[in-house]
């Protein structure tokens, strides 16, 4: 197993525990990011692209490995990662750039 799918994982694991322990808090996140995901003005690849630059700009390795994964499920390529990428260098500088390492490895991953 790869590293971005073991964190992948380690989320998923998380929220099983955090749906244990506060099912009622975790419910109602669940069902806002269903709504928010859910196709809109914005289709679901969009959305993910953004997702992904945020992830980038916030420094979250676990969201970067989540959203690239979805992106790509979404149909989104790896050149629209990587423009959505570089978006998220030109708001969050320096340190955004060197998150997409984690990106990159994402990428290498999923689009096995």
């Amino acid at each position: 197993m790869g590293e971005m799918k073991e964190a992948v994982d380690e989320v998923m694991e998380m929220m099983k525990m955090m749906s244990r322990e506060q099912p009622e808090t975790i419910r109602h996140f669940k069902e806002f990011m269903e709504s928010v995901l859910s196709e809109g003005k914005l289709d679901l690849k969009t959305k993910e692209l953004i997702a992904v630059g945020v992830a980038i700009a916030a420094r979250c390795k676990y969201c970067i490995a989540i959203h690239v994964e979805k992106a790509l499920k979404a149909g989104a390529t790896k050149e629209e990662i990587l423009e959505a990428a570089s978006v998220a260098i030109l708001m969050g500088g320096g340190p955004a750039m060197t998150y997409v390492v984690e990106v990159k490895k994402a990428l290498e991953e999923f689009s096995k």
